[in-house]
């Protein structure tokens, strides 16, 4: 559990073997904090400091699953806060804008959902022609999820790693009659798609996983935010407020959509600690912040 010294390690490596793919995995996120040195001074700015580029991977385990406050949260709202992009700035969106933007980034930041593209950002981080750090948020409880699964169709030739991961249920055959598009990330994905379906709302409610979190996925966010011009945007997460993604994805949406529509907040009240250790109040926490992102009269009196 000592952090500093394997992650100094396999920095060295991956700079030294640039065409391997080095990954440091943490037992738990939690633990990465004992090495902030060498993320803060190292990995995050490295090229910028010494136009060296480094492909090394961090796998950061990071969940609310009712594991207490040192087994949930790989904090990452402080890997997002030290991304060096623009949020009041809508970038130029042109043909090879997903690749210009992994270019110019200091490094990635993603949350996949699903093995396919789990599968699909490691491939992607060894074929790209240059090499930036890969951060990958990685919820135990999907390696046991009967819904967190992939068809090999997915992994053949032809395919690639999904930045978003638009809804393709009812809502999306009929999107004039969304009320309400809810942006998540990560594990959460599976606790709403569950929590829609137990009320009957997948024709009114349409859930759109961000995967790619840093560089932000501009382009696809619009359209999707296009796609429901009359629909409610809510942003969820299972973390809390102070924590988690909300202040990094909040104002990238706000500038995408020219700040047209609020964007509303569903998740975690604000708290010093990153989970709870008593399993009743981490269920009721899930239940409330799940009640307020499918009750569709939740904002009304904030209007």
């Amino acid at each position: 559990l000592s952090s500093p010294p394997p992650p100094g390690f396999e920095l060295g490596f991956a700079m030294a073997s640039p065409n391997a793919l080095v990954l440091w995995e943490a037992q738990f996120g939690d633990f990465h904090n004992t090495a902030q040195a060498i993320i803060d001074q190292f990995i995050c700015p490295g090229q910028a400091k010494w136009v060296r580029q480094n492909g090394i991977v961090l796998l950061l385990p990071h969940g609310m699953e009712g594991m207490g406050p040192e087994h949930s949260s790989a904090r990452p709202e402080r890997f997002l806060q030290m991304c060096n992009d623009d949020p009041d700035v809508l970038p130029k969106i042109s043909e090879d804008f997903a690749v210009r933007q992994l270019y110019d980034c200091n490094w990635i930041v993603v949350n996949c959902s699903n093995p396919a593209n789990y599968f699909h950002v490691l491939r992607r981080q060894i074929l790209q022609p240059f090499r930036k750090p890969l951060i990958i948020f990685t919820p135990k409880s999907l390696l046991r999820h009967p819904e967190a699964k992939s068809s090999f169709d997915d992994m053949l030739p032809g395919t690639r790693f999904l930045r978003l991961i638009p809804d393709n249920g009812a809502a999306a055959q009929a999107p004039e009659g969304v009320r309400r598009v809810i942006f998540c990330t990560g594990k959460v994905y599976y606790e709403l798609t569950r929590e829609r379906k137990t009320r009957g709302l997948e024709a009114q409610v349409a859930i759109s996983r961000i995967e790619q979190l840093s560089p932000f996925p501009f382009d696809l966010v619009k359209a999707e935010a296009e796609k429901y011009p009359e629909a409610e945007l809510v942003w969820c997460q299972e973390e809390h407020k102070n924590q988690g993604y909300y202040d990094y994805v909040k104002p990238r949406i706000r500038t995408t959509i020219e700040r047209t529509r609020p964007v509303w907040y569903a998740g975690r009240d604000p708290a010093a600690a990153p989970a709870t250790g008593n399993k009743n109040a981490h269920l009721q926490e899930l239940k409330r912040f799940l009640d307020t992102a499918l009750n569709l009269d939740s904002f009304q009196s904030r209007v």
